[in-house]
């Protein structure tokens, strides 16, 4: 096993939540200097013929060749910071396996969400690594398996914890942020991944 905590039991997944994984004080400078940094864009997807903004602000960083493609969007990455570089550096001593991109998103507050989906887009390969770095509010996570609509798990992300998906959990299981009427405070969340490239 490559941590100490104790994985979440789900059938068909492979889930562990590392929490702390960063101290408080590294997880609100990163959050401070991402948010200020990040030049932040809100896409908007076409559902049904229609454009509707995407609910929350997002951004992709990667190597050259990590263009990635989700909701209909081509995303070409921003080259590398010096602060996400040493981050992803040490997300991959964390992890021990190589990861070429970072999807930014920001939630300005309960009303930006994540809806339902997997991250098992073509360019992920067969069994994708997609490792979530949490900065600022707390957030709900949610996952349901693919076919059923009742949530079958809930974890609280919190500032400085690391939930690592690897294995077929992208094949069997579907994960949301939902939208909330509690006030929460702004959230960063990083998902690091390895991007392949396509024929």
């Amino acid at each position: 096993m490559l941590f100490a905590d104790a994985p979440i039991q789900l059938a068909n997944a492979e889930l562990r939540l590392i929490a702390p994984w960063c101290d408080a004080a590294t997880a609100a400078d990163w959050f401070a200097r991402l948010l200020a940094q990040t030049p932040w864009e809100q896409p908007s997807v076409r559902l049904h013929g229609r454009d509707y903004a995407v609910p929350r602000l997002v951004a992709w960083y990667g190597d050259a060749e990590a263009s990635y493609r989700y909701s209909g969007l081509v995303h070409r990455p921003l080259p590398w910071t010096p602060l996400l570089a040493e981050i992803r550096r040490r997300v991959q001593e964390s992890v021990g396996q190589p990861l070429n991109g970072v999807l930014l998103n920001y939630y300005r507050d309960g009303q930006d969400s994540m809806g339902w989906h997997s991250d098992d887009e073509p360019e992920l390969g067969r069994n994708p690594l997609v490792v979530s770095l949490n900065l600022g509010g707390t957030r709900r996570f949610d996952l349901r398996r693919k076919g059923h609509g009742a949530i079958e798990h809930s974890l609280q992300l919190e500032s400085g914890s690391l939930l690592v998906m690897a294995g077929a959990t992208q094949h069997y299981w579907q994960h949301q942020v939902a939208k909330t009427r509690r006030p929460v405070a702004p959230r960063l969340n990083l998902t690091f991944r390895l991007v392949h490239a396509q024929p």
